[in-house]
């Protein structure tokens, strides 16, 4: 033992000793133990509750090791039965329907989906809208069930019909703007087939020619002004039963040249017209005899 713990000890036996001692009670008491008590309760019921409300809602969003809801995590993906709601974007690569349902997009305004390239530059684009469905893309291709053949094709240079036949079923017919080609121009069967301008001039032409055929009906060719038949290195042949050419003009003829040189001027007259031509090319009527007009009579070239 040291110096210094001696005196100190022989200082504390010194030391007079009280008969009651004091005693400082150690812990929480009176309201302050009731206070907790009671936050103790809360949080108790509190952790209840909400044990309670984690239970509820893993039963009503159907909460499973697979997904939640009509949510669904496969191998292949993920898998949406019913109806579902995006309210923000959607990133995916592929989207297929159920074999027995189809696939229904739907919005409130309209159905818009884009493709982009590497860069994020928009590329393409399809709009399904209340009034129209509009497509901004280079080339549009529509194809057939098997997907080989091109139904129809669009781009800025050209727009091709693959289809075997093309059928325009509004009652006004099919109006072009600028030239059509075609092998083949066919109505409907016990239907007129009509080719008409309003306002321009009608021009049909084809390398090797151009067969207009009726097989059970009339040809007509109706025109406002003049009609040109021309043929440049052949020929106009014209093969029927009967020709008509109607409201021709008549040419006149010398009655007296006619009864000298009939043997009797009581004989019954028949009348016979010949048709002349003029050396501009238009035609005319006039009554043969002898005295006919179509040499003679050059006043009659003169008409308009």
């Amino acid at each position: 033992m040291t110096r210094e713990q001696y005196i100190l000890a022989t200082q504390q036996n010194s030391l007079p000793r009280t008969e009651h001692p004091q005693f400082y009670p150690v812990g929480i008491y009176g309201w302050r133990k009731r206070c907790l008590y009671f936050f103790v309760l809360l949080l108790l019921v509190t952790m209840i509750v909400n044990l309670a409300m984690t239970i509820w809602i893993l039963k009503v969003m159907n909460f499973t090791v697979d997904g939640m809801g009509n949510l669904r995590v496969t191998k292949k993906g993920i898998r949406l039965e019913g109806i579902s709601e995006f309210l923000l974007p959607l990133y995916v690569k592929e989207i297929h329907s159920r074999k027995d349902s189809p696939l229904v997009l739907q919005s409130d305004r309209n159905v818009t989906v884009n493709a982009r390239n590497h860069m994020g530059q928009l590329t393409g684009q399809l709009t399904v809208g209340a009034d129209a469905v509009e497509a901004q893309c280079k080339r549009f291709e529509v194809r057939g069930s098997d997907g080989g053949k091109v139904l129809f094709s669009a781009d800025e240079d050209e727009i091709v019909i693959g289809a075997d036949r093309l059928k325009v079923t509004g009652t006004e017919g099919a109006v072009f703007g600028h030239s059509v080609e075609t092998p083949h121009i066919r109505a409907e069967p016990s239907q007129d087939l009509k080719l008409e301008s309003p306002t321009r001039s009608l021009v049909m032409e084809a390398p090797r020619g151009v067969q207009v055929n009726a097989a059970a009906g009339d040809l007509k060719a109706t025109c406002r002004k003049e009609l040109h038949l021309q043929s440049t290195e052949g020929e106009i042949f014209l093969n029927a039963d009967t020709i008509r050419l109607g409201n021709l003009p008549m040419g006149s003829f010398s009655s007296s040249s006619f009864s000298s040189s009939s043997p009797s001027s009581s004989a019954p007259r028949q009348t016979i017209y010949e048709l002349c031509a003029c050396p501009n090319g238009k035609l005319y009527l006039s009554p043969a005899g002898a005295g006919s007009t179509c040499q003679s009579s050059s006043n009659i070239c003169l008409w308009s």
